[in-house]
């Protein structure tokens, strides 16, 4: 059995670290495209995110089974996996899909608005958090 309290905490830092890392590489990345240098799409830095986002995909779901969290029933973290594959889709179009620089920006700035939306939902364990720091009461 698993003592939770004793792996909680610290896999929980990981997870923060590796989307703090994920999040920094991606916003160079994006910078990077955006300013015309080829070094974003590199073989060394497309591997360096990939292996950073594998990890956290890796300490997500391990959190996500060590607290028995449950989409259908965490409505936050619904919102929170939409958003990412958001994220993903709006990513790939930043950083190579997109046909023209402006789309570019476009997608980079809807790509990070995602993720910014996704870190105030996991903050605040509430789907609706991102339109709360929008619409204050």
């Amino acid at each position: 059995m698993i003592d939770i309290a004793a792996v909680y905490l610290p896999l929980k830092g990981v997870h923060i670290g590796l989307a703090a890392a994920s999040v920094a590489l991606f916003a160079a990345r994006g910078a990077g495209v955006l300013a015309g240098g080829g070094w974003p799409m590199a073989r060394g830095v497309r591997r360096a995110s990939v292996l950073v986002d594998s990890l956290l995909l890796s300490a997500g779901g391990a959190l996500w089974w060590l607290l028995s969290l449950s989409p259908a029933h965490d409505r936050w973290l619904l919102a929170k996996l939409v958003l990412i594959v958001a994220y993903i889709v709006l990513g790939s179009l930043a950083l190579k899909r997109a046909p023209s620089r402006a789309g570019k920006a476009s997608a980079f700035a809807a790509a990070l608005g995602c993720i910014a939306a996704v870190a105030g939902i996991a903050l605040a364990h509430d789907p609706a958090a991102p339109l709360r720091w929008l619409w204050p009461d």
